[in-house]
């Protein structure tokens, strides 16, 4: 230590933090006896491995649980590590070991991956990684864990400003860093996959052509593949398997150092905003990559596992993520680091928001029931930083009353779910069983979700922009798979096609898998446009649309509806585009434009009915096939299948729209309804043709003939 530095009644900040002449280094391990900094030096003239020159500092100052000390001479690219010494009582939840290097949770850099080996586990196990997680472990860890980094945290941002896209205005793009430029022809062979790669002229070019404000990127956050899918010989792709909430996943970098991984995120970000487009992360802050009891000793088991997990009076993991361990947030240290690490994203890498994985789990309280109190929550609410930016809620957990739609407080937007299955069903599961001679579900639950689902997100005022629309996201079929597969086909997955969801609500239109044969043409056509029909629904509809990367190309994962081990052509981007591909690109930014250029398309508030206007025309109107007034018996008849939906924009001062969904697999004639003070409709899309064509000349109310299974959009004039 530092002679010059006495003992602090308050530790320095968690992590390690540069300071003059070295570094201030602080971790939590509230139940251990002793704690270590390891710092690994260059390699030997000798010829040794690499940073495996280790030099063990111990840390004399404690608080609080928090040990920590100055490390002289620390500067940028220090690799180092920690171990921690302390009881095993396995049945206590205390599994210190201290041959096992950890990670600082904190560290703002990981360098390298885990080896999958026995000397990773804080108990025996054999060969295959199994074992008795009561009987400790002798073996150093050391070879076998990535390193920590120590970097400078600085960069050059400039006049970097968010775009703080208004909710109402925004159109976000779920995508990921690998996947989107893969196979990019015009993004350079060495960038592509990286966080340059998706901030390259090309790639942004078309984020903006589709009307993007906000790519959602999956996670980015350090992470690791499970050792039973390196088994397989596969990797963990989408990234839900964290080893660092502070350090950006290197190998998305073109950059081959971590510092220059952390500078290329920056970059990245920067670049982003100076086209107007956010940044939001997919978070996960509900579980690590440790797993559960028998899993590996990483970083938070060999810190403090009493603390950071949640666990049973036995000592064993309450999983309500179904990855085998949970964070507790009700622990104060733990909740610190998430939101200590929520603000490092935001204040020293400038992103906008985050998408919060299994949101549920972090609001489980001391009942274990989700309580939307949590003091985390309130956190969140109450933060100066994290209450500006956009917050949004997967509102489900694989726990006990874990589906927690429209319960999450404000400021938090969610992923409605509940959109998503009832606009599958409407277009696809429907329309299968009227061919089969079943009923459907009829269009009340259907109206509901177009109009915002208040019905979920009234309460304290949250608005329709609480509400994510999607119909696809990676976790399930893309748009085209919902047309062409009734069954999910997870085979190469190597878990017996067990993985995945079988509530796909899709619809594989007679075939399975690509149509061949002479009704070949039918088919695809049918599907094309039941893809517009999705698309056009989740754009249009009230709330906040998401997209789930690659729809606007029809990407196919060929029925694989969990790719989360496929970092391959299954989940990569193919740019080498048919013609039924650019058309179907230009249809969506032609959606996203109708939507930018029609307020009444993104309403703040809700509808409520009222009049707008003395002729007696309200903000919004349902009408049934005949032109009529949607009655009780229209809304609640299964077999309705046609519903037009009157946007008056009149309250607003704007232009109104006229929305026709006819989910029937039969051409219909449909009566367009005449609302007080309106004159004539002008046809602006029509989901039965490939291509948008420019708008129609204006037509009188009267009958119109609709395509099977279509959807069109009218302007209406004379409304005021």
């Amino acid at each position: 230590m530092c002679p010059a530095r006495r003992s602090r009644d308050l530790p320095p900040r968690l992590g390690m933090s540069l300071v003059e002449g070295g570094a201030d280094f602080a971790v939590y391990a509230g139940h251990a006896d002793a704690v270590q900094v390891c710092l690994f030096g260059p390699e030997n003239a000798e010829g040794a491995q690499r940073w495996a020159n280790e030099r063990r500092v111990p840390l004399t100052e404690r608080t609080h649980g928090i040990w920590f000390g100055f490390l002289p001479g620390v500067g940028p690219g220090q690799r180092y590590g920690v171990r921690a010494d302390g009881p095993w009582r396995p049945s206590e939840g205390l599994r210190y070991s201290s041959a096992k290097l950890l990670l600082d949770p904190y560290a703002r850099a990981i360098e390298g991956d885990v080896t999958w080996d026995p000397s990773v586990f804080a108990h025996q196990v054999d060969g295959r990684l199994k074992g008795d997680d009561v009987i400790p472990g002798d073996l150093d860890s050391a070879a076998s864990m990535p390193r920590c980094v120590v970097v400078d945290e600085r960069f050059a941002w400039g006049d970097d400003r968010p775009p703080h896209t208004p909710w109402a205005d925004s159109v976000v793009y779920e995508t990921h860093v690998r996947n989107l430029t893969m196979t990019h022809p015009e993004v350079p062979e060495h960038l592509r996959g990286t966080y340059a790669g998706l901030c390259h002229p090309a790639v942004v070019g078309h984020l903006r052509s589709l009307g993007v404000t906000a790519v959602e990127l999956l996670p980015v956050h350090a992470f690791t593949s499970e050792p039973e899918v390196v088994q397989r010989g596969l990797t963990n792709h989408w990234g839900y398997n964290t080893l660092g909430f502070f350090a950006p996943h290197a190998r998305y970098a073109s950059a081959s150092d971590p510092q220059g991984a952390v500078d290329e995120f920056k970059a990245m970000v920067r670049a982003l905003h100076q086209e107007g487009i956010e940044v939001i992360l997919d978070v996960v802050y509900n579980h690590t990559a440790e797993q559960w009891r028998q899993g590996a000793s990483l970083s938070w088991r060999g810190l403090d596992n009493r603390a950071y997990y949640r666990l049973d009076e036995r000592g064993q993991d309450i999983d309500v993520t179904g990855c085998g361990n949970t964070l507790d947030l009700r622990h104060a240290m733990v909740c610190r680091m998430v939101l200590d690490s929520l603000r490092y994203w935001v204040d020293e890498c400038h992103v906008d928001g985050f998408r919060f994985d299994l949101a549920v789990a972090l609001g489980r309280g001391r009942n274990d029931d989700f309580d939307p109190n949590h003091p985390f929550l309130v956190a969140l609410r109450t933060d100066p930083v994290l209450s500006r930016v956009k917050l949004i809620a997967e509102p489900w957990d694989l726990g006990i009353h874990g589906w927690r739609t429209g319960q999450f407080p404000p400021p938090f937007s969610e992923w409605n779910d509940r959109f998503r299955d009832s606009v599958r069903t409407f277009w696809l599961q429907d329309v299968g069983a009227q061919q089969s001679g079943h009923l459907g579900h009829g269009v009340r639950e259907l109206g509901t979700r177009l109009a915002g689902s208040q019905d979920l997100f009234w309460d304290r005022d949250r608005g329709p922009v609480a509400s994510v629309n999607f119909v696809a996201a990676h976790d399930g079929f893309t748009v085209a798979d919902l047309t062409r597969y009734n069954s999910k086909h997870n085979g190469p997955n190597g878990e017996g096609n067990r993985d995945g969801t079988d509530g796909n609500r899709s619809w594989n239109h007679g075939v399975e898998g690509l149509a061949t044969g002479a009704d070949c043409e039918v088919v695809e056509t049918a599907r094309r446009r039941s893809m517009r029909n999705l698309l056009a629904t989740t754009l249009l509809a009230t709330g906040v649309p998401m997209l789930n990367g690659g729809d606007e190309l029809g990407r196919t994962q060929g029925g694989n509806n969990n790719p989360y081990c496929q970092d391959n052509e299954t989940s990569w981007f193919d740019w080498d585009l048919q013609d039924w591909q650019r058309d179907l690109v230009e249809t969506t930014r032609f959606l996203s434009r109708l939507r930018a250029e029609h307020p009444v398309l993104r309403p703040r508030t809700f509808f409520t009915g009222r009049e707008v206007h003395a002729d007696g025309s309200t903000d919004l109107a349902w009408f049934d096939v005949d032109g009529e007034p949607m009655g009780n018996g229209r809304w609640e008849d299964p077999a309705t299948r046609t519903l037009m939906m009157f946007l008056n924009g009149a309250w607003m001062g704007e232009g109104s729209l006229l929305l026709v969904l006819n989910g029937d697999m039969r051409a219909v004639t449909v009566t367009l309804p005449r609302p007080p003070g309106l004159t004539a409709y002008q046809l602006l899309w029509d989901s039965t043709d490939e291509t948008p064509g420019e708008p129609e000349g204006k037509v009188a109310p009267g009958t119109i003939e609709m395509g099977p299974c279509s959807l069109q959009v009218y302007r209406a004039f004379d409304v005021t």
